[in-house]
């Protein structure tokens, strides 16, 4: 499960040294962040909707379909994260997985394990890797006569390293697979679903500072 993550300091130079993106005039890439929740607003890659370039737009974390046009608090889904094996065919996704995808940058992110009330919080990131993307859906709904543009993550089954944690992990695409994945005339891209390699996961101890949203600093990543 992915419902927190982090992202280091990454500037417009470190995105386009891995994909194309053309940074918006006069703007400075998002800050960094330590304690991403669902229902807070992030940063994802995407093509524009013209297909003429690709670029970092913000997004609500939680899907909203394109469909749904009652109050937000009316779901009886989350959207937050999908199955991978399963997005293509649920409602609430694939609309969005057949026409707009989506990359999450992220230096990584956190798990809870252990028994309720005891659990103990890891961070899982990648060995020498300051950041990297996950895979994504992302959509626009009108709610209240507003426009609503909303992600979620895509999940897998866990690698080696991560399950002992978790029953799932998010899907990590390589740099070589990112136009891959925004591009839905790819074709097939089930392979990208595999589970990321376990020699190249990192899974550490972090403090249970974590488990409040309004904590948002560095400190949060330290293994303790």
């Amino acid at each position: 499960m992915c419902t927190r993550f982090f992202r280091k300091a990454i500037g417009w130079q470190d995105y386009q040294a891995e994909i194309d993106l053309e940074p918006p005039p006069n703007v400075e890439p998002p800050e960094p962040t330590y304690n991403s929740a669902p229902m807070s607003i992030q940063p994802v890659l995407r093509w524009t909707r013209e297909r003429t370039h690709i670029e970092l737009a913000p997004c609500l974390w939680g899907l909203v379909p394109n469909w749904w046009t009652k109050p937000i608090h009316e779901r009886k889904f989350t959207g937050f994260t999908a199955d991978a094996a399963t997005a293509h065919e649920r409602p609430v996704y694939r609309g969005a997985f057949r026409y707009w995808r989506c990359l999450i940058p992220v230096s990584g992110y956190y798990v809870w394990t252990g028994r309720p009330k005891a659990k103990t919080a890891f961070a899982v990131g990648l060995r020498e890797r300051h950041w990297f993307c996950l895979a994504g859906l992302w959509d626009t709904a009108l709610i209240n006569g507003s426009a609503l543009e909303s992600f979620t993550v895509l999940t897998t089954r866990p690698n080696d390293t991560v399950a002992g944690l978790a029953h799932t992990m998010p899907v990590i695409v390589r740099p070589e697979d990112y136009l891959r994945w925004l591009d839905p005339r790819s074709g097939d891209v089930t392979d990208l679903f595999e589970p990321f390699s376990a020699i190249d996961t990192h899974a550490w101890p972090v403090g249970a500072a974590v488990g409040n949203v309004r904590n948002n600093s560095p400190d949060l990543i330290a293994e303790v």
